[in-house]
C-alpha cells in the first residue's frame, strides 16, 4: 500500500492548520509517523462519556465531544501511497476539496476494503492516514538511510525558519508554539514565566503573554539540548527539543525536573541560529560583523500568535490540566487582539 518508508516523530502540526489556506504535504517523502491517540469519528458528547471515560481516551478536562476513533493511525505523504482508489460516496468536504469527515475514503484496489483517509482541503495538511487494523508493516528489503537522531538538530537543513518565503508566519511555527505553550502552562501551573532574552522572547513573547499572566516572581526558563552548554544555575523550566524520530523530549542526564518540549525544527532555529547574510563576511570586517548590503528578510505585519486550537487540544490531553482546573485557576484563553 506504500512505497518504502521509515518512521519519524509525528509532526506537532499534524492536526492543526491555517483556515482557508492550502497546505503542503505533512510528511517528507519516504517517511511515516504514528498517532497514538484516538482521532476522528465516532465522537461522543462529554456528558455521555464522563470524566473517567474521557480520561481513558486521553482527555482530562471537559470538552464538547471526545473521539472514539482508532488509535495508532499511520500517516504518510500522498506520493508514497500505492494501489488505492477513492471511495466516491465518502468524498464529502467543503468548498475546496475532501476532508475525510465520513471516515476512510480510500480503498484497496485489489479487494475493495477501506484502508485509508485522504484529506485534500483547505486548512488541512496533505496526507494519507492509514487505518491501523487494515494494514500491516513489512520490511521492504531495501537499504534505508540512518534514523534521525539528536545530531540532526545541529545541521542547517533541520532548522525551520519562522517566516515563509511569501512573508507570512510559518504554519509549522504557528502550531508548534501553541503545543509548546500548552506544556508550558501545565508545567508552570499557570504562574508567570520569564523567557530568556533575545530571539526566544522576540519570537515567543507575544504568544506567551496571550496565555500566561505577567507579574513578579516569574519562573525562569532557558533553552537546553544537544550542542548547548548546560544553563547555570539550572532554571525552573527548560525549553528542550523533541527527538526527531521518537518525539520524546530531550532531558539533561540525571535531571527529572520539568522540561517543555519544542518542535525540533523550531528549537534548532532558536538554539543554533544560522548566518543571516547571503554574502560571506570578509577578512576586512571585524569578527562577528555581518554585511548589511543585502535585502532584509521578510517581516510579517503582526506578531507571531499561538495556534489556539493546537494549544487547547494539547492542554486538555495533559493530566496536569485536571489539577489546574480543579484548583480554580483561570483557564487560559487567548487575549483579545489589539484594535
Amino acid at each position: 500500500m506504500t512505497a518504502p518508508v521509515s518512521r519519524v516523530a509525528l509532526p506537532v502540526q499534524a492536526h492543526h492548520g491555517g483556515w482557508e489556506e492550502l497546505h503542503p504535504p505533512l510528511m517528507a517523502s519516504s517517511t511515516y509517523a504514528v498517532e497514538p491517540l484516538p482521532t476522528g469519528p465516532p465522537w461522543r458528547p462529554w456528558e455521555e462519556v464522563g470524566e473517567e471515560g474521557a480520561a481513558r481516551q486521553g482527555v482530562y478536562v471537559p470538552v464538547r465531544c471526545v473521539s472514539f476513533g482508532a488509535r495508532n493511525r499511520i500517516v504518510i505523504a500522498p506520493g508514497d501511497s500505492q494501489s488505492m482508489t477513492l471511495i466516491l460516496d465518502k468524498c464529502d468536504g467543503d468548498c475546496r476539496g475532501i476532508d475525510g469527515r465520513g471516515g476512510p475514503n480510500l480503498a484497496c484496489e485489489g479487494c475493495g476494503r477501506a484502508v485509508a483517509t485522504r484529506p485534500d482541503d483547505c486548512g488541512v495538511w496533505q496526507a494519507v492516514w492509514l487505518e491501523p487494523d487494515a494494514v500491516v508493516r513489512r520490511a521492504s528489503g531495501r537499504p534505508g538511510g540512518p534514523p534521525p537522531g539528536w545530531d540532526d538538530l545541529t545541521r542547517p537543513e533541520h532548522r525551520v525558519p519562522p517566516v515563509e518565503p511569501d512573508g507570512g508566519w510559518s504554519l509549522r511555527w504557528h502550531a508548534a508554539i501553541g503545543v509548546a505553550l500548552a506544556h508550558l502552562v501545565a508545567a508552570s501551573e499557570g504562574r508567570p514565566v520569564a523567557l530568556p532574552a533575545g530571539l526566544v522572547t522576540e519570537l515567543l513573547g507575544h504568544a506567551l503573554r496571550q496565555y500566561l499572566p505577567v507579574g513578579p516572581d516569574a519562573l525562569s526558563t532557558a533553552l537546553a539540548g544537544p550542542g548547548l552548554p548546560p544553563p547555570r544555575p539550572r532554571p525552573d523550566l527548560l525549553l528542550a527539543p523533541r527527538h526527531p524520530r521518537t518525539g520524546a523530549p530531550w532531558r539533561p542526564p540525571h535531571d527529572d525536573r520539568p522540561v517543555v518540549p519544542l518542535d525540533s525544527g523550531v528549537w534548532a532555529y532558536l538554539a543554533h541560529p544560522a548566518e543571516t547574510s547571503p554574502i560571506p563576511t570578509t577578512a576586512a570586517l571585524p569578527e562577528g560583523v555581518l554585511r548589511d548590503d543585502h535585502a532584509l528578510p521578510p517581516r510579517p505585519a503582526r506578531l507571531l500568535p499561538a495556534h489556539h486550537g493546537a494549544f487547547e487540544s494539547t492542554l486538555v490531553r495533559l493530566p496536569a490540566a485536571r489539577a489546574l482546573r480543579r484548583r480554580g485557576a483561570r483557564w487560559p484563553a487567548p487575549a483579545p487582539a489589539a484594535r
